[in-house]
């Protein structure tokens, strides 16, 4: 008997450990769901880092499944799941009912913290840019260039961008506009658009990821590419209408803008984590927290984590969740 009261006594604690701080917030869910993005991408990877650092850290069980940018605010503010990846200026467009959330209301979706920057690419083959004297994406408008285009399906962060750079930097639908310039527009992963334009099917690639990114460097390994750089103009007017910042690709990170190379401009954004309103304050400040004291992990696994820092957590221009601002704001006492 004694031996099994031990034993008992043993399992009990275990269960306390485990159970950690969630276990004394009756109102805190049993699981939390997260989504994160198009497989292949780093929002995939760390998605998954995050559901199992969460999870290992005695919060609330947490799964992540693959997600976009879009349908993870509209699926926050719907409740069909409790987190998930996103861009800032995506979520200042959910709030003002514009672009992919036009006649939708938005009210349950709310910034938890802004993790690191976001840079939108345009990948061209160097052999068509070479052909066509293409150096800029004002180049690729100003011949209205019959080109295979590809970036990330409707609903993805990605597609998002592209969209309302064209939209509101230059005036058009680009999927329309490029139709009738004699070229062709389709959908792709990250993994699938690489091989398409290694294996010549596409002539250019865009996409949103993160300041170093291993698809990039996949493709340049595959095949020469040339960045496009947007102009200024363009980019200016993007940023009046959903808030997005000037970025530039700095020579030596890819092998296409080497040293002493110009630095490439390009849409910058904030990927974050977008999550439901009403979850509790006490359980978005733990989940804040774990992020911070697990940050070295996270890194691990997507190295632009390096660049979370307090200073950069809640946005400016759109709204963040009480718990992740009493957190975030101790820290910057």
């Amino acid at each position: 008997m004694k031996s099994f009261h031990r034993l008992f006594i043993a399992l009990s604690i275990v269960t306390l450990l485990v159970s950690g701080a969630y276990g004394a917030n009756p109102d805190w869910p049993s699981q939390l769901r997260f989504m994160a993005g198009p497989p292949g991408g780093n929002w995939f990877a760390l998605g998954t880092a995050l559901s199992e650092m969460w999870t290992g850290a005695g919060l609330p069980q947490t799964t992540s499944s693959s997600g976009g940018g879009v349908s993870n605010i509209l699926n926050a503010h719907a409740r069909r799941g409790d987190l998930g990846f996103s861009v800032t200026s995506l979520l200042g467009a959910a709030l003002k009912g514009e672009a992919d959330f036009k006649g939708r209301v938005v009210n349950n979706a709310v910034i938890m913290a802004n993790l690191y920057t976001q840079y939108t690419y345009f990948i061209m083959r160097k052999d068509f840019a070479e052909k066509n004297n293409i150096k800029s994406v004002e180049d690729i408008i100003s011949k209205k260039l019959s080109m295979r285009f590809a970036t990330l399906k409707p609903g993805t962060s990605s597609e998002f961008v592209i969209k309302a750079l064209f939209d509101k930097g230059y005036g058009f639908d680009y999927k329309k506009t490029f139709q009738d310039w004699g070229g062709s527009v389709e959908y792709a992963s990250y993994d699938g658009g690489a091989d398409l334009l290694a294996d010549n099917h596409l002539d250019c690639f865009a996409f949103s990821i993160g300041k170093i990114a291993s698809t990039v460097m996949n493709i340049e390994s595959q095949v020469d590419v040339v960045l496009l750089p947007v102009g200024q103009e363009a980019l200016d007017k993007l940023a009046d209408a959903y808030g997005t910042v000037t970025l530039t690709i700095e020579p030596g990170i890819y092998k296409s803008v080497p040293e002493g190379a110009e630095p490439v401009k390009v849409v910058g954004d904030y990927t974050c984590i977008v999550i439901r309103k009403d979850l509790p304050e006490s359980l978005v400040y733990e989940l804040n927290k774990a992020i911070w004291e697990n940050r070295e992990s996270l890194i691990a696994a997507v190295k632009d984590m390096g660049e979370l820092e307090p200073s950069i957590a809640l946005p400016e221009k759109v709204p963040a969740h009480e718990g992740s601002i009493k957190f975030w704001s101790e820290l910057n006492k």
